[in-house]
């Protein structure tokens, strides 16, 4: 007896299927065979959820994007985290997740891919700023920050993150990274008129999360 499934609960199963395999053999060794084989269903069914691979990818990625943005808005919410922390966390919060996370940083970091790569960029500006904002906005009512232009400052800082630490747009060495860094924070702390080595703690959880001792 055939079962018939509601669509989004038939389009779930194929980007677990996808998530799986891509994690597993690749995004390049995955072929739209194998997720057939792996929902069990017929081809009809999964172009007619589905355009082509690169069309489930897009899926998968809007997917993680939900989940992390979820994610970034417990932790903004949480008044028991101090602000400066909320911000550094929200920002850490946003590394996508998964057994085919690399997979698919690496995909859409591939030359012919740069649309999706914009795609992601554009993602993370637009879901980002706006919650680093209310948490500027909250900050500034503690006295800890002073800036007119809050969700400005919070795109320029966006901005710059998703684009000069990102090793495909910016390659550079330890050293260099540790540098954009201080001057990164050093500025940030202008931009929003915080009290000078305010946001400084910031440097050690980047060296952390680089996995290293940055002194």
């Amino acid at each position: 007896m055939r079962v018939v499934k509601e669509a989004e609960e038939r389009k779930n199963e194929i980007l677990d299927a996808a998530d799986e395999l891509f994690g597993q053999k690749g995004f390049d060794g995955t072929s739209t065979n194998d997720i057939l084989e792996k929902v069990g269903i017929a081809r009809g069914t999964l172009y007619y959820h589905f355009k082509s691979k690169e069309d489930i990818m897009d899926a998968l990625i809007e997917r993680y994007s939900v989940r992390l943005f979820d994610t970034a808005q417990e932790i903004a919410a949480d008044k028991s985290i101090p602000v400066v922390e909320r911000i550094i966390r929200v920002v850490m919060s946003m590394n996508l997740s998964g057994e085919s996370s690399e997979e698919i940083m690496e995909h859409i970091h591939k030359p012919q891919n740069a649309l999706m790569h914009q795609k992601i960029q554009r993602v993370i500006l637009g879901g980002l700023t706006p919650i680093l904002t209310e948490i500027i906005r909250e900050g500034t009512r503690q006295g800890l920050f002073s800036t007119p232009f809050p969700y400005e400052c919070m795109e320029m800082v966006v901005a710059y993150t998703n684009t000069v630490f990102d090793d495909d747009m910016v390659p550079m060495t330890n050293e260099e990274r540790v540098s954009r860094i201080q001057a990164f924070i050093f500025n940030v702390e202008r931009l929003l008129g915080a009290q000078s080595g305010s946001l400084m703690d910031v440097m050690q959880m980047f060296g952390n999360e680089n996995g290293g001792n940055n002194e």
